[in-house]
């Protein structure tokens, strides 16, 4: 290294003659090895002392100006190139480089031009620059350019094949990517990962699976694109247990940063907090590096497993922050209802120059939804679209009914939905369904279900709603025949499901499940529930139940709540004195969110309860939502 130094500073102070040594053959070496180790702003040095830089000199300087990462200052060198030099013409050496970062950066009239040249100069034959040109072509999103491209190719090798494969797959056309694959007669690991990352994208884990069950060997971007393609796709159990088998495996693979977003990102749908508190362990055992990507993916991990300071821990500790970390911190707070904390945060973003997104206001106005501070979402709402000129989308406007529907400011909240400018969807509608159904306002509420049975024909929640409000009036031939329509359309509701963690592992169950090993032990702990609940003097709200059956079905129904299961199980699994933590796919129900209440005061326990519009917290009878949720 000394060497090196010393030879760069001879080179730069006083350079040799040519008949002693070559300028350009001394600086092209020192370049490169510059470059090597990440220090491009010597090798331009380098570069700027030679009188003549010959075209290996500039192909030198690019390539460790592209390899570096520094695609615009590439492009600007290569327009000196031909405006300094007319007489030195690019070569495929330079295009390489050039190609790259106009691919990196999306430039498209550059990348265009730059393959006019290539075609003008009869060099497009050459193997690196047609697999460079394919390569840049995909990153344009032009597919069909990009596999006219390659078939035409009179020469393809296991790059050019690659580049194509993984191009097909990523824009969707897998059937292509997947006759090319199955042509080939040997395939790269590169190959392999491509065609999962494919099918996975394409929404086909299965047939992702078994790809990767088929591979001869594995490194760890297979094993990414498997795990990544389970998550993507929403099937977080999977991910987890893919993992698991990852770690088991004898030899030299181990999770790297891409690994370990995926997983967070499950562990946070999951609330499998034991397994998220490890991966960070494993961060800090292994020396892994922090970045940007990996730090939101753990302070997500630990927001929405109900962890908001251990969130904000590792968000403080992050050495650089984007909207995504700010977003995910006003995100948390505001699903934990702490609202002035949310709107600090948003507002500290402000000062330190990080410009909100359309994420970031779905946080501030749900955290006004959960506190109830309709001015104060008004507001927000005004400042997105008049000061930071976002137009809202449908999930906004969902927030914002949402907020003054709680509120009980109805015919504000519909006269929002006739003057969106997005179509309102069916969850929009709903919002303001669910302030009809609070404050019994029946007119507003049939008009409001007509509306989504426009929409969604299968809205169960509609017929639901209508039932129950007949059956309530003593309309009870109408609200038969609710139920009947719904039967007779096969109209279903979508299953409640909840999730426990105890012991690294995730346990899922339904309503009425009964296929948990566990089962009889469960069901005797809700019976054991049950009683204690009835001398503490709680009545079940059956008025939850839609179905026309007796009081005492009824009962059992609303005890056999997915979320109740749950806590029965972590009940009996789970040591005194442990938080037990519950994630719900839908928003609890009254007689739930009363019962947890009631279980957490006379079981001394602390229950932390994540359904999908917030987090409920009960302690010694009481509920941080303060029964508004």
């Amino acid at each position: 290294m000394n060497q090196l130094l010393q030879l760069q500073t001879l080179l730069i102070t006083d350079p040799p003659p040519p008949s002693f040594l070559d300028p350009n053959l001394a600086a092209v070496k020192l370049i490169s090895a510059t470059a090597a180790r990440s220090n491009p702003r010597h090798a331009a040095l380098i570069f700027s002392v030679l009188p003549d830089p010959n075209l290996v000199a500039w192909n030198s300087l690019l390539k460790a100006l592209a390899d570096n990462h520094l695609y615009s200052i590439t492009l600007s060198n290569f327009n000196s190139l031909l405006l300094l030099r007319p007489h030195l013409l690019p070569d495929e050496f330079t295009f390489t480089s050039v190609l790259k970062s106009c691919a990196a950066l999306i430039s498209v009239a550059d990348g265009e031009a730059s393959h006019a040249f290539i075609i003008s100069h009869g060099i497009g034959s050459n193997l690196f620059v047609a697999n460079s040109l394919v390569d840049m072509y995909f990153k344009f999103g032009r597919v069909e350019d990009a596999r006219k491209l390659f078939d035409e190719m009179t020469i393809k090798d296991v790059v050019s094949l690659n580049t194509v494969i993984s191009g097909c797959s990523s824009y969707g056309d897998v059937k292509g990517a997947r006759q090319l694959f199955d042509g080939m007669s040997e395939r790269s690991l590169v190959t392999w990962s491509a065609m999962i990352a494919g099918h996975a994208k394409a929404g086909d884990t299965g047939a992702a699976r078994n790809l990767f069950d088929e591979m001869p060997q594995r490194n760890v971007v297979c094993w990414n694109a498997m795990i990544s393609g389970y998550a993507q796709n929403e099937r977080f159990s999977d991910c987890l247990k893919l993992f698991r088998a990852m770690l088991l495996q004898s030899g030299s693979v181990q999770p790297n940063a891409a690994t370990l977003v995926s997983v967070l990102s499950a562990c946070a749908h999951l609330g499998a907090l034991d397994l998220g508190k490890w991966i960070h362990r494993y961060i800090d055992r292994k020396c892994i590096e922090l970045n940007l990507f990996l730090g939101n993916a753990l302070a997500d991990m630990y927001a929405k497993c109900g962890c908001i300071q251990e969130a904000r821990k590792v968000f403080d500790g992050m050495r650089e922050k984007d909207v995504i970390s700010w977003s995910i911190i006003i995100s948390g707070l505001a699903m934990f209802g702490h609202s002035d904390e949310a709107t600090s945060a948003f507002h500290e973003m402000l000062q330190r120059g990080t410009v909100p997104n359309e994420i970031t206001f779905m946080g501030i106005l749900s955290a006004c939804t959960h506190s109830g501070s309709v001015d104060a979402g008004l507001e927000y709402f005004r400042l997105m679209r008049e000061e930071f000129f976002i137009s809202p989308k449908v999930e906004h406007y969902g927030c914002m009914v949402d907020l003054l529907s709680r509120a009980g400011r109805l015919q504000e909240a519909e006269s929002m939905i006739t003057s969106m400018e997005v179509q309102p969807n069916v969850i929009v509608w709903g919002a303001l369904l669910g302030g009809c159904r609070t404050y019994g306002d029946i007119e507003r509420g049939e008009v409001v279900v007509r509306r989504i049975l426009e929409l969604d024909s299968e809205h169960s929640g509609s017929y639901v709603y209508l039932a129950t409000v007949y059956a309530s009036m003593g309309r009870l031939e109408e609200a038969a025949q609710c139920r009947l329509k719904m039967r007779k359309q096969k109209v279903t509701k979508t299953p409640g499901c909840s999730w426990i963690e105890v012991d690294y592992s995730v346990h899922e169950f339904f309503m009425g499940d009964r296929s948990h090993p566990q089962t009889n032990e469960i069901y005797a702990m809700i019976a054991e529930l049950r009683k204690k609940m009835r001398l503490a003097g709680y009545v079940p709200n059956i008025s939850v139940v839609s179905q026309s059956i007796d009081e005492e079905e009824k009962e059992d129904a609303v005890s056999m709540h997915s979320e109740k299961l749950a806590l029965a199980f972590g009940l009996i699994n789970l040591k005194k004195g442990e938080i037990i933590r519950i994630v719900k796919n839908l928003r609890v129900c009254n007689d739930c969110h009363g019962a947890f209440k009631v279980i957490s005061s006379i079981e001394g326990r602390k229950i932390i309860l994540r359904d999908r519009s917030r987090f409920h917290q009960f302690k010694e009878g009481f509920c941080s939502c303060k029964d508004y949720w």
